[in-house]
């Protein structure tokens, strides 16, 4: 495999399992999103798939608790409206360079997986998850929106009455919900998940490369213009609930709320 140039990513490591890359996001305590580890994660698939011949990845979160949280919430206090912009642009960008990843992506959900997480497990061609998992797209109760194409790419998996229930509501749900929905395509032992994820991306890589990129291609059907719009949506709606003093609101009680229990206030 040939070896990726790209340096060290802040929040990120990798390692190779006997050509499977093992991708984790690692940033204590919740692997929060923020805007260098978006940033890098768009980086490593970016420039991995423009490799001849690019390896299996499994993405994992670091520990026993969080895939990821989502965005850092906490990144948002004292953000001008054209850095929201640069990190919409930015979240936008690494859910294209998943979606168009030519080779298996299996993400192993170590726990939480929500808001940004959820999207990123969305465009996984296979989701493994621990029976502690908890799911779903929270920004709603928290000041904040899910991206337009991750939203999409929500409807068209999980169908629109499940994703309008998600999203409208801020509920999570459990991993056995996630199976049955059709999010998760089965649950692991946490001592067997990352090695369960490891064989499924091997499987998956042993598959003619150039006809699972076909494939995959095919189903994802990648299209610029509909990404432009998304973009355009999704950037329109940060211009409008930023600033808007209800939705300020909410972001400003989650992080109280959060600092005052000690957890990390995350959310996407």
């Amino acid at each position: 495999m040939t070896e990726l140039s790209t340096a060290a990513l802040p929040g990120l490591t990798w390692a190779d399992h006997s050509g499977v890359l093992v991708v984790t996001m690692d940033r204590p305590p919740a692997n929060a999103l923020n805007r260098s580890l978006i940033v890098g994660l768009c980086t490593f698939f970016t420039e991995l798939a423009s490799q001849p011949a690019p390896a299996p990845v499994v993405l994992t979160g670091a520990g026993e608790r969080f895939f990821t949280a989502g965005g850092d919430v906490k990144e948002l206090e004292g953000t001008r409206p054209a850095e929201i912009e640069g990190r919409m642009r930015d979240f936008h960008a690494l859910l294209v360079a998943l979606e168009r990843f030519p080779r298996p992506l299996i993400a192993a959900v170590n726990g939480h997986c929500v808001g940004g997480g959820m999207e990123l497990a969305l465009f996984a061609d296979a989701v493994l998850a621990t029976p502690n998992a908890k799911f779903g797209f929270p920004e709603i109760n928290h000041g904040l929106l899910p991206a337009d194409k991750g939203l999409q790419r929500a409807e068209r998996i999980l169908g629109a009455r499940a994703v309008r229930s998600m999203v409208l509501s801020g509920d999570l749900f459990s991993a056995e919900k996630a199976v049955t929905i059709g999010l998760v395509d089965r649950l692991e032992d946490p001592e067997t998940l990352l090695s369960s994820a490891i064989e499924a991306a091997r499987t998956a890589g042993a598959k003619a490369p150039v006809l699972y990129s076909a494939l995959k291609r095919s189903v994802n059907d990648p299209d610029d213009a509909r990404d432009d719009r998304s973009l355009t949506h999704t950037i329109d709606a940060a211009k409008a609930y930023f600033d808007d003093p209800v939705a300020a609101g909410l972001r400003a009680g989650w992080n109280r709320e959060k600092a005052s229990s000690g957890r990390q206030p995350t959310d996407r």
